[in-house]
């Protein structure tokens, strides 16, 4: 069970060195450990060269070894020692070259010349090395060993789901990918904390909502997903979150629905408002990750990614610098996990409660606000009268929360106390998404 940050960080350094990409032996290993840890994960195999939506699953990948060599026989780059130093779905070559023609084929960073870069060409035949800058710079001319043993082959994309049944057949959709090799946060902490938030909800009882789990390569698992399934999500799918980039300890930050205004985007927000100090929300121009699929026009899921640093805003994304320790840590892992868990509880305790008496009831009488009054005493029951005042049948607790300007959850005891002494009815929970 993952209910600790070092409880995740132990899954992580396990996933750790798989050589993960969209396709072949790396993701599916990735998914079989995940389904160690969540048994009633299904495992799903699509053919290379399947349509999905406007892509084709592509043939697999493997990759055996790799190296690079400069003309003292030195190795420059060598994919043991780290699978970031190979081009991610690169063409085999062996071959000797001068360095006029190896250096299209290297990939660095000037601004961080000691950082690998992650560098893919999944959809274009092509061969390379990344490299720190550092080195890149002190190569000299000469003939370089360059050695890739990788084959392209007729396969399958692999994708893992979990369905936890909840009383409605209503449901929330919960995706993450796995499809990056050595990466901490912007690969490793979703799966992660997925997995952990899985955990916690098949030991719940009595959920309201059906939960659905994907773990996927990015961008083409999410239009793989969509293609099988794209009618019965759109149908059942009432609220969607993005996990991505959840491990580290900086800001927290907001990647909002293409329509902005769903009911997760209302649940994100006010979850982020009270039960963190601050937090960064960005425009759907700044989105990149598979909420392209999921909230593409003609599906419109209503997806967010509630995250820590956002992808492509910290500076060791999308390189050997984003490791365990130095950008994911424990408690940046634990925090998200519960995030997630304070979104889930909104979810689930949301209602639409509604007033049974006409007027402002008398709540003294029932023992519920002070019978002396005096200046302040209607201070202590506040919430209580407001709570009231907005029971109309028309909104949820969650907007009835957000025109109190408190949290959710302060809400929660009240509900249940004014409904036992028959001043408010609950309505129907599904009332609440119309």
């Amino acid at each position: 069970m993952l209910s600790t940050g070092q409880d995740m960080i132990s899954l992580m350094k396990t996933l750790w060195p798989i050589n993960r990409s969209i396709t072949g032996k790396g993701l599916r290993k990735t998914l079989r450990i995940i389904q160690e840890y969540i048994p009633d994960l299904e495992l799903h195999e699509v053919k290379s060269g399947t349509k999905v939506l406007d892509w084709e699953v592509p043939d697999e990948w493997e990759i055996k070894a790799a190296y690079l060599k400069n003309p003292e026989g030195k190795l420059i780059a060598d994919f043991k020692l780290n699978n970031l130093h190979v081009l991610g779905y690169s063409t085999a070559v062996d071959a000797e070259l001068s360095l006029d023609e190896l250096l299209p084929h290297l990939y660095s960073l000037p601004e961080q010349p000691e950082a690998i870069p992650y560098v893919t060409s999944y959809y274009q035949r092509n061969w390379g090395f990344c490299i720190e800058d550092s080195v890149k710079q002190n190569l000299t001319p000469g003939i370089y060993k360059a050695h890739i043993e990788a084959q392209h082959f007729k396969g399958s994309l692999t994708y893992g789901e979990l369905l936890i049944k909840g009383k409605s057949d209503k449901e929330v959709l919960i995706s993450t990918y796995c499809c990056h090799p050595s990466m901490a946060n912007n690969e490793l902490s979703g799966p992660c904390v997925a997995v952990a938030l899985a955990q916690w909800l098949s030991q719940q009882s009595d959920l309201k909502y059906s939960y659905r789990f994907v773990f996927a390569p990015e961008t083409i698992g999410a239009a793989t997903v969509l293609e099988k399934n794209r009618t019965h999500l759109v149908d059942k799918v009432i609220a969607a979150f993005n996990l991505t980039c959840v491990g580290d300890e900086r800001t927290w930050s907001l990647m909002p629905s293409r329509l902005r205004d769903t009911y997760t985007d209302k649940i994100a927000r006010h979850a982020l408002k009270y039960y963190v100090s601050a937090y960064d929300e960005y425009s759907w121009n700044d989105r990149g990750s598979d909420e392209r699929m999921y909230c593409s026009p003609l599906i419109n899921l209503p997806m967010v990614s509630v995250m820590r640093s956002k992808y492509g805003t910290y500076p060791e994304y999308h390189t050997s610098l984003d490791k365990m320790g130095e950008v994911v840590t424990g408690e940046g892992l634990e925090a998200s996990l519960r995030m997630h868990q304070k979104m889930i509880e909104i979810l689930e305790h949301d209602c639409v409660p509604m007033s049974l008496i006409y007027g402002e009831p008398q709540l003294g009488r029932r023992g519920l606000y002070p019978m002396i009054s005096k200046k302040g005493s209607s201070d202590l029951a506040r919430n209580r009268l407001n709570l009231i005042s907005y029971a109309d049948g028309n909104h949820s607790l969650l907007d009835i929360a957000e025109k109190c300007e408190v949290a959710f959850e302060e809400l929660l005891p009240e509900v249940e106390l004014l409904e036992k002494h028959n001043i408010l009815a609950i309505n129907n929970f599904n009332s609440v998404l119309n």
